[in-house]
């Protein structure tokens, strides 16, 4: 094998998707910014223990882990960055009331999320701690909507939002506390719509409990038609009736500011990190296989760092996203041929300070050798003791 083959599913980033994915990088952050989010970096690798306690085994099977040479310790390069800025936001921050933050870096995968996709995503996320109420819940995803439209992401077709609600099995589970069962069983079960594999997982439960979970399996669609089946199959317990009551406001919501999505509703979606502990949502294009974002609730998130306050957020993977996006426009640049004067120098150093991009030709160099990422429409010459631009008869 060549040294220079890369692993699998790990890719070079070329000049034109790079130029597309950076600017892509900005617009999501400037678009944070406009609605108050504070920029973090948190590091690539971290100790093990903080970097994946209290994530269950989704992010623990996608870690990978290695041993420290200046402590002996095992570390971990970041395949999410959520529980990171948990802990920015718990012991670093520490700030009272309402804190945003956001945060655009590579994260690591063992194996890809799913057929085709890259091991080394791109995330950018937006994260709010501090505030419990529902409002937070539509913050996010009218952030992360208009993120999409600040990327150009092609909205002809409209969007899909997904909605779903982590409280709503465990509220159903609460009422049977006494008997032993595998939520986790329970969970994939639901996930998969597996009615034989949740027979067999909800089989210690009283009759009502297991009439409905299997209830949940049928309520997915349109949310007005999923929430009156709902309210008519489950149980009136304050947690549930809070829960639906809040995805019939957030979905209202929705509709008046982005009409151009159809938001849909799973109560059997449980898919994701454990750490969820409410509203989750998922924002598609018609047709495309997986997400272009992922996020929520997800309050419990800081209890291991000792701070355990509300907090709603959201991801996703630039390179993905970019992926749909129209290409970037090539560049355009001046030609200028090279020359060892002072004046020439300091004309071409002055057009680089207005922020052009002056691409220099050096003697010997053909014209069509290097640089085909730029598009020289003009060229420095010299007229009448003075370095200026004038257009190009011919491209270079």
């Amino acid at each position: 094998m060549s040294a220079w083959v890369l692993p699998d599913y790990i890719s070079d980033v070329l000049p034109a998707e790079a130029r597309l994915i950076e600017a892509h990088r900005r617009a999501l952050l400037d678009t944070a910014g406009s609605y108050g989010y504070e920029l973090v970096m948190p590091p690539l690798v971290e100790h093990i223990e903080s970097l994946l306690t209290g994530t269950g085994k989704a992010l623990h099977m996608q870690t990978f882990k290695m041993v420290d040479l200046l402590s002996g310790r095992t570390i971990g390069v970041r395949s999410d960055t959520t529980q990171q800025v948990a802990r920015i936001d718990a012991h670093l921050l520490n700030r009272p009331g309402v804190t945003r933050l956001c945060y655009c870096g590579p994260v690591l995968h063992t194996r890809p999320s799913q057929p085709g996709a890259s091991r080394e995503p791109l995330q950018f996320g937006a994260e709010m701690y501090g505030y419990e109420g529902i409002g937070a819940e539509l913050e996010s995803l009218a952030l992360a909507l208009d993120t999409l439209a600040a990327v150009d992401v092609p909205m002809e077709q409209g969007l899909v939002v997904d909605l779903a609600e982590a409280s709503i099995v465990p509220a159903l589970l609460a009422q049977a506390a006494d008997r032993a069962v595998d939520a986790n069983s329970i969970q994939d079960a639901l996930i998969t719509k597996n009615a034989e594999a949740l027979r067999e997982a909800a089989a210690a439960l009283p009759e009502a409990v297991q009439e409905q979970l299997f209830a949940l399996l049928g309520l997915y669609g349109g949310v007005d038609a999923v929430l009156e089946r709902a309210r008519a199959v489950l149980p009136p317990l304050p947690a549930i009736t809070s829960a639906l009551n809040d995805i019939a406001w957030l979905a209202q919501q929705l509709r008046r500011t982005h009409p151009q999505a159809e938001v849909l509703l799973d109560l059997a979606d449980l898919r994701g990190y454990s750490y969820y502990s409410g509203i989750r949502f998922a924002i598609y294009l018609p047709g495309s296989p997986d997400a272009l974002v992922r996020g929520g609730r997800y309050n419990e998130v800081g209890a291991v760092y000792g701070r355990n306050r509300p907090a709603v957020g959201f991801s996703m993977d630039v390179r993905a996203v970019s992926a749909l996006t129209p290409a970037a426009a090539q560049p355009q640049a001046i030609l200028a041929h090279w020359r060892e004067d002072l004046d020439w120098r300091q004309a071409v150093r002055a057009l680089r300070a207005q922020g052009r991009t002056v691409v220099v030709r050096f003697p010997g160099q053909s014209p069509d050798e290097g640089q085909e990422g730029m598009h020289c429409q003009s060229e420095l010459v010299q007229q009448q003791g003075q370095w200026v631009e004038q257009p190009l008869t011919v491209q270079a």
